[in-house]
């Protein structure tokens, strides 16, 4: 593994591994490293250096929000009165338990947001009592997301 500016340049087998971990990042290191044909602790080793890169950022458990009872994921475009209105916005928007992701985008608004409610009358109170009542929203743009068609990490 090198890096020269700002990317990290990975080898072929730094590539096995993640591909292996990307599959099922609780696959044990030693599987790994007989598929691969090199030591555990190699594996541990260069993935030691994958995350002092900066190009592993942790491993996590995924929640299926269905069987939560969450089942409308949207998509709203805010826009605020004036672009100083910003950074207070992200915050006050931080401050939503359903609010998931939280883009600054070029184009007609302002901020993207993601958000996941149990159902629409739920998209529809979060959006009427917490996410239009901010200071600094003018409006908002909503999609609600019918299916989710494509979900994938970058290919290694």
């Amino acid at each position: 593994m090198k890096s020269d500016d700002n990317s990290v340049k990975i080898d072929g087998i730094d590539k096995k591994i993640l591909r292996y971990l990307m599959e099922d990042a609780r696959k044990p290191i030693l599987e790994i490293a007989r598929h691969i044909g090199i030591s555990g602790a190699a594996i541990h080793q260069r993935l030691r250096k994958l995350e002092k890169s900066g190009l592993i950022a942790g491993s996590k458990f995924v929640i299926n929000p269905k069987v939560l009872g969450y089942t409308t994921m949207a998509y709203i475009g805010i826009f605020l009165d004036k672009a100083m209105s910003n950074p207070m916005a992200v915050k006050a928007l931080e401050k939503i338990p359903e609010v998931l992701e939280c883009h600054y985008t070029t184009g007609d608004w302002s901020i993207l947001i993601k958000v996941l409610c149990k159902d629409n009358e739920h998209l529809m109170h979060v959006l009427n009592k917490d996410i239009q009542q901010i200071e600094g929203v003018s409006r908002t743009e909503t999609f609600i997301s019918l299916n989710q068609q494509i979900d994938r990490q970058i290919s290694i």
